[in-house]
C-alpha cells in the first residue's frame, strides 16, 4: 500500500454552515474547497437514536489537502461544525490517488515584512 499525498475531506452540515466550515479548514491550513448543495436522507429513527432533529437540506463542503495536515483540519471541523454545534456536521477523508492542477505555494515577504504565501512560479 503506497501513501497518499492528499486526502479529500468530504463535510456534510446543515444549510447556512458553509462558511464556518471552510474558515475552520483554512484556520487548520487548507487552501479552499468546494461547496455543493443536498438533501439528508435521515429518518425519524435516526432522530430518536440521536436525539435531535435532523435538517433535510445540507452543504457538502470539498476539501483537498495535503496528508500531513489531514488530521488539524478534522479536529478543526469537528470543533467548529461537529455534530454537538449548530451545523450538526459529519465530516471524513477519502485518499486521492493523483492530484493535477493545483498550484504549488512558496513563502513570501509583503511590502510590511509580513511572510505571506504565493502561488510558486512553474518551473519550465
Amino acid at each position: 500500500m503506497s501513501a497518499n499525498s492528499h486526502e479529500l475531506i468530504l463535510c456534510i452540515v446543515n444549510t447556512g454552515f458553509s462558511e464556518t466550515v471552510m474558515e475552520a479548514a483554512k484556520d487548520a491550513g487548507a487552501r479552499g474547497g468546494t461547496i455543493i448543495g443536498g438533501r439528508g436522507t435521515a429518518n425519524k429513527e435516526a432522530e430518536s437514536f440521536f436525539h435531535i432533529a435532523i435538517q433535510p437540506e445540507k452543504e457538502v463542503v470539498m476539501i483537498l489537502v495535503d496528508s500531513k495536515i489531514k488530521d488539524a483540519v478534522l479536529h478543526a471541523l469537528y470543533q467548529k461544525a461537529g455534530l454537538d454545534t449548530m451545523g450538526r456536521g459529519i465530516a471524513f477523508s477519502l485518499p486521492v490517488d493523483d492530484v493535477v492542477g493545483l498550484t504549488p505555494w512558496q513563502k513570501a515577504v509583503d511590502k510590511d515584512g509580513k511572510t505571506i504565501k504565493i502561488p510558486a512560479v512553474a518551473k519550465e
